[in-house]
């Protein structure tokens, strides 16, 4: 990554591993000032320390965020509010993949919970501070799962029917609908900021072995190191979508970036890419937000 970040904040949830930490590296190095928003403060330290060897002198603290509740989310905002007048960038990089059916401490299906209502309340909540930089945006990570995903709108917490990689999917595209759909909002309403997405193709982090953890499936985890040491690229490829929707200057909002290679699996540099029809789908956009508002109860100041 080329481009020159100093003088920009710059706001990563799930930042001490896997694709969240690779973009906290790259933007550190960019003389970014990072804040890295994390669940767990001791290996967000850890990782902090990482940067600092490789960078001396880089401006990276770590701030506590459960994304998997609200009331988490609401204090981490207003210590934002409390301590800086503006940020610059927020990406949206936590997220779990195909685990168990869990709760977030707000009753939420946590793969719903977690990767898109989060960030859906963290998002709208931040709004002000993003607003108040010159040229603010928000990058949203989805995944090419977001091809299986298919919204339940009457079920969209799985209590009738559960399956781990379909909640994902919904999950994934969840994100892919916010991002448009905040994004024409924006628009319509005349703001600075601007939202992107992107994911990674396939890439080996940490992600793929939580759910044979939750599980205490050793056969699956093997199946997962397996896969990730046969197919899967780098973290540090798998960020760069994330960290060109973050840093160039030629991107627009509501462009979906991943990486260039085949199927766009792997790459070695991002691409603009064509979501599912279900993604672009304006009334499944709509019900969403809806949905969303009023199951966090975060509103975007009536965006």
């Amino acid at each position: 990554m080329t481009q020159d970040m100093r003088g920009k904040r710059v706001v990563i949830t799930g930042a001490n591993s896997g694709l969240g930490f690779e973009s906290v590296r790259a933007l550190a190095a960019a003389g970014a000032t990072v804040i890295m928003a994390c669940r767990n403060a001791q290996k967000a330290q850890a990782a902090v320390d990482k940067v600092l060897a490789e960078t001396p002198g880089a401006d990276v603290s770590v701030r506590t965020l459960d994304l998997a509740s609200l009331a988490s989310i609401k204090a981490f905002a207003d210590g934002m509010k409390a301590d800086f007048t503006s940020i610059d960038v927020l990406l949206n990089n936590a997220g779990l993949m195909a685990i168990p059916r869990t709760l977030t401490a707000d009753g939420f299906e946590m793969q719903l919970g977690t990767n898109h209502l989060g960030h859906f309340a963290l998002t709208g909540q931040l709004l002000g501070l993003l607003e108040a930089s010159p040229a603010p945006r928000v990058v949203n990570v989805a995944s090419t799962a977001h091809r299986m995903g298919k919204f339940d709108f009457d079920d969209l917490m799985g209590e009738r029917h559960y399956g781990a990689w379909s909640a994902y999917g919904q999950s994934k595209l969840a994100n892919l609908a916010f991002t448009y759909e905040l994004e024409r909002r924006l628009r319509a309403a005349g703001k600075r900021t601007i939202v992107l997405a992107a994911h990674p193709g396939y890439a080996s982090t940490e992600l793929q072995g939580v759910a044979p953890k939750m599980e205490g499936s050793a056969f699956k985890g093997w199946i997962m190191n397996l896969g990730n040491n046969l197919l899967g690229q780098s973290a540090a490829r798998g960020a760069i979508p994330q960290l060109h929707a973050v840093t160039s200057p030629d991107v627009k909002g509501g462009e979906y970036y991943g990486p260039d290679g085949l199927m766009e699996m792997w790459g070695a540099a991002a691409k603009r890419c064509t979501p599912t029809a279900a993604a672009l789908d304006k009334a499944s956009h709509t019900r969403l937000w809806d949905m969303s508002v009023g199951l966090t109860g975060v509103d975007f100041g009536g965006l």
